[in-house]
């Protein structure tokens, strides 16, 4: 079944050491560093969270500091990072970590498992890395890798076509080199085995065997169905002003950017929106803005407003631009009104 994916190991990890990318989770690659990297990577580039990961280092250094940590001074560190939910599901394992394991990262893979957040994946990558367990730390990329080495049409999203990578994976893994493997088929799937467009096979340690070069069907591989159309929301963003602050409302505590601070927004057409919250009926224009989610895209509108009353519909702030830097973190989705925001804030 593993054939000729057993070949791989020997010139993959000639080639990673020779390629590694130089991270800074890798340079100290302690359990806590390890984990707060895999989590931001989480449908997020590499490029985009190195300023992140040096941040919240510097911000919550243990696991202790985290655990501790107010829940905004969090989420505007995350501030741009997107799916929110795993900045608290890392808080929420911190303090498991601190209640059950007396603040010391667990070492064993099921312990590891079974922190909030954590998945199968980012076990395995903290267990081998960290613990050296031969554990595969089976992603996209690994996935990928093994899918066109291997020549196997299996549909890599289903359970059974996971389960059988998995498999074969776990046949192949080093046992003295567990972490360093799994970080070699995450570089070579980053750098080399390219999700979109042409793999850059000539410079592939598995060129000489990898079935899908043989056959000419690396970009036929790996198989996945078609992704369904996201849902499109047309949405009223309302920019209301007063004496150089900005109105902010907290989201709900459940769903999509959960317990977030927003600009207000409704979906279009919220004509009756302006007279509920008692404001004049028309407002100016103040742009437009997409931002796209996993299943849903957001095409705004805003409106602005610069009022002469301070009233606001209760649960709503007024924030200045230190307070908009410092305490409350606005979601990416509206990065469209930042100049505009700025202008009202004069």
């Amino acid at each position: 079944m593993t054939e000729p994916l057993s070949m791989l190991p020997i010139p993959l990890l000639q080639w990673y050491r020779e390629n590694a990318r130089d991270l800074p989770w890798r340079r100290e690659s302690t359990p806590y560093r390890v984990w707060v990297s895999e989590i931001m990577l989480q449908q997020t580039r590499v490029g985009a969270v190195l300023g992140y990961f040096a941040n919240f280092m510097a911000a919550f250094p243990t696991v202790q500091d985290l655990a501790a940590a107010p829940e905004d001074q969090l989420m505007k560190l995350w501030q741009g990072l997107g799916y929110y939910s795993r900045a608290r599901n890392l808080q929420k394992a911190a303090r498991q970590i601190v209640e059950d394991f007396g603040g010391a990262f667990p070492t064993q893979y099921k312990d590891i498992r079974a922190l909030a957040g954590v998945g199968d994946y980012t076990a395995a990558a903290i267990a081998s890395i960290c613990y050296g367990q031969p554990v595969p730390a089976v992603d996209g990329n690994l996935l990928r890798v093994a899918s066109r080495v291997m020549g196997d049409d299996t549909d890599i999203t289903t359970t059974q076509g996971k389960r059988r990578f998995t498999a074969a994976l776990q046949q192949v893994i080093p046992l003295d080199e567990p972490g360093r493997f799994n970080q070699a088929m995450m570089d070579l799937g980053a750098m080399v085995c390219l999700p979109n467009g042409a793999p850059l096979c000539d410079r592939c340690p598995a060129a000489e065997f990898c079935r899908a070069r043989q056959t000419g069907r690396q970009r036929d591989l790996p198989v996945r169905p078609a992704k369904k159309p996201r849902r499109v929301e047309e949405r009223v963003v309302f920019l209301l002003f007063y004496q150089g602050q900005v109105a902010l409302r907290r989201r709900p505590a459940k769903g999509l950017l959960a317990g977030l601070w927003e600009y207000p927004n409704e979906l279009a057409p919220a004509r009756d929106c302006p007279s509920d919250w008692g404001l004049p009926e028309e407002g100016t224009f103040a742009g437009t803005g997409k931002h796209i989610f996993t299943h849903v895209e957001w095409r705004m509108t805003a409106r602005r407003w610069d009022l002469t009353d301070p009233a606001l519909p209760e649960g709503w702030v007024w924030a200045g631009r230190e307070a908009l830097a410092r305490d409350y973190p606005i979601p990416s989705a509206f990065a469209s009104f930042q100049e505009a925001v700025e202008e009202g804030l004069l």
